[in-house]
């Protein structure tokens, strides 16, 4: 199972190390979601991040980049709903229930669900789908390696959705909040707890 990163919406001084040293701990992609930011931050960042992870790299926004840079390839979502028409790479895309996985994985490399489990966002807390839900949508092959676990992922349930047949497990959250952007410039808690995680489904 892969483990997928995704960034948080704004920049920060030690986001191109963390990266970094998120990848040379095992770090399989990385979403660059940086949304309503304009695209010289994001050149900026990819600047600085080893040219060798960038292919490694999937862009939410400003698709040029992946061409631009050399990147994995595009992520579709509601901003940006659609892949340009000359385009053949990589594709991945947002879905916000299994009835849309169901629909959508196929056309796509693949696919994220969201919420996976309970969790919280900027829109206040989300409910997911309960273990039985999960392991019923891997019955009806809804569940396989096209699609990636999104939200509340963290160290009680990632062997479980390992388990449950998802090709990969998206952090985010259970990774940003080891580390305070404002007062932080040790990092070495949320490379910690990324191998504490990457252990668990090794």
């Amino acid at each position: 199972m892969k483990i997928i990163a995704i960034t948080t919406p704004t920049f920060f001084v030690e986001e191109d190390q963390i990266i970094t040293a998120l990848f040379e701990e095992g770090l399989d992609i990385l979403h660059l979601r940086k949304p309503e930011i304009p695209a010289m931050y994001s050149e900026r960042l990819l600047t600085l991040i080893p040219q060798k992870y960038h292919k490694r790299i999937v862009v939410h926004d400003h698709f040029y980049l992946q061409e631009e840079f050399g990147l994995m390839g595009i992520h579709l979502n509601g901003r940006n709903p659609h892949e340009p028409h000359d385009y053949a790479g990589h594709v991945s895309c947002s879905c916000h229930n299994l009835e849309e996985v169901k629909q959508r994985k196929h056309f796509y490399d693949y696919v994220m669900l969201f919420p996976t489990y309970p969790c919280n966002t900027s829109k206040g807390p989300m409910e997911g789908y309960t273990f039985e839900e999960l392991k019923a949508a891997e019955k009806s092959h809804i569940i396989d390696s096209h699609v990636m676990a999104l939200g509340g992922i963290n160290e009680t349930n990632i062997k479980q959705t390992k388990k449950l047949g998802f090709g990969g497990a998206v952090l985010m959250s259970t990774l940003w909040n080891k580390f305070d952007v404002h007062t932080n410039s040790d990092y070495r808690g949320i490379i910690e707890h990324f191998k504490k995680l990457k252990d668990l489904i090794d």
